[in-house]
């Protein structure tokens, strides 16, 4: 009697050991599902665009790859002494204020216009001495190509006007998780408060 007593108890253990190793493995497949679902992406979004980067780590992405983020986007050079010093400064500032949830899903993108002097390792140096290293902020190059068409799109416009300087407009955008362009501030040192407040909007968006 006891044997079939034990017997009976191994076996409902066993048992549910497998539900609970079932449960598991059903969670596990549902959260890859979740990650891998895709966002059918409108004409509008930048990341139709098929173009390469490099980022300050040297590791190539596209666009693309940063879809399911929002992100804070400008166009700057690192041996700038003008107006990108400011530009930094303000990306600084608004990442300091932008509260709320889902902040793990934002990204402060930051693309070179001299990608010739700007390679990953100088990009890498720029983001450590401006306490930009975190997971939060991405340096980015590309060819001149694919620049040039890139600031078409962000309506920014640059131009070489000595081989060591740049004229360039001075603008950051926001960008929803789709790689739609939301916002945009223009001017250096003016309220961000603006500019923050549509960052949070779009985060608040997410699921």
């Amino acid at each position: 009697m006891k044997k079939i007593a034990l017997s009976l108890l191994t076996s409902f253990v066993l048992l549910l050991t497998g539900c609970k190793e079932v449960k598991k493995a059903e969670e596990i497949t549902r959260s890859n599902e979740q990650t891998t679902v895709t966002t059918e992406l409108s004409d509008l979004s930048v990341y139709n665009l098929p173009s390469t980067w490099t980022t300050q780590e040297g590791r190539e992405i596209e666009l693309k790859d940063l879809q399911g983020n929002v992100i804070v986007m400008v166009m700057i050079y690192t041996s700038c002494k003008a107006a990108c010093p400011r530009l930094v400064a303000d990306m600084r500032h608004i990442e300091t204020r932008v509260t709320g949830a889902n902040k793990n899903r934002l990204k402060y993108v930051l693309v070179s216009i001299d990608p010739e002097v700007d390679t990953p390792e100088r990009l890498k140096a720029f983001a450590k001495e401006n306490k930009m290293d975190g997971d939060q902020w991405l340096f980015l190059r590309s060819t001149e190509e694919n620049t040039r068409e890139f600031a078409a799109t962000l309506a920014v416009n640059y131009k070489k006007i000595s081989p060591i300087d740049f004229s360039h407009s001075n603008i950051i955008s926001v960008f929803n998780t789709k790689g739609e362009l939301e916002y945009q501030q223009e001017g250096l040192g003016i309220d961000y408060a603006p500019t923050v407040k549509a960052i949070e909007h779009q985060l608040a968006l997410i699921p």
